[in-house]
């Protein structure tokens, strides 16, 4: 144990470039270009801006490989293009389908009262926040997983706040320093979460059936 917390303060002390995944003593992880060890924080650089974490709150850092993404010439499913964004961008497909599931039905060309469009349902603001202006279904399943990737990063890996956010906005969350008392948030909170569940249960499922089956076991 002593070894480990040897090498990884070792590794801490130079710049890392390149793609890397940071995870947190929460649980949580999120992608990174860059990080480096300034005192006893470490400042890590994502594509959208800065963050500082007490060494503490780290519980290591990882190169990434390439993302698994569909091959050129292929025709993904759509649960293929969430699943391969969110991979993307370290967070577990089985969360960014269940939010694309809740927000549009898996429809790529669904447009709401408020003008949110594609899987993700983002607005044009988030989309110009995000600097894309991506409305192609792979394009928005990535727009929205970057967007999901920062409000739980700001959030420090709290779901709930994050879909809180995700539904109502930042300010809204900021301003009943928590989830807003509206109904239509609570009630997309808790239809996230039941969908991330359901989803969690049938991947346990089908590993058990592949577990289990002849060709498995040899």
């Amino acid at each position: 144990m002593r070894h480990t917390a040897l090498i990884l303060a070792l590794l801490l002390t130079l710049p890392c470039l390149g793609e890397e995944t940071i995870y947190l003593t929460t649980g949580f992880s999120f992608k990174a270009q860059s990080h480096v060890l300034q005192g006893n924080s470490i400042v890590i650089h994502t594509a959208t801006g800065t963050l500082e974490f007490p060494q503490s709150q780290v519980a290591r850092i990882e190169a990434d490989e390439t993302a698994a993404y569909p091959a050129p010439g292929t025709n993904p499913t759509l649960p293929d293009l969430l699943r391969a964004a969110a991979t993307s961008e370290g967070l577990e497909p089985e969360l960014v389908e269940s939010v694309a599931r809740v927000e549009s039905g898996l429809r790529p060309d669904a447009v709401s009262p408020k003008g949110a469009r594609g899987l993700m349902q983002l607005l044009p603001a988030t989309m110009a926040e995000l600097g894309t202006g991506a409305r192609d279904a792979a394009g928005n399943a990535l727009a929205g997983s970057q967007y999901l990737r920062e409000l739980l990063i700001r959030y420090h890996g709290d779901y709930v706040l994050a879909l809180a956010a995700y539904n109502a906005g930042c300010g809204a969350v900021a301003k009943y320093h928590g989830v807003p008392p509206y109904p239509e948030t609570v009630q997309y909170i808790l239809k996230v979460l039941r969908e991330y569940h359901r989803e969690k249960g049938t991947e346990r499922a089908q590993n058990q059936q592949r577990l289990n089956t002849p060709n498995a076991r040899d």
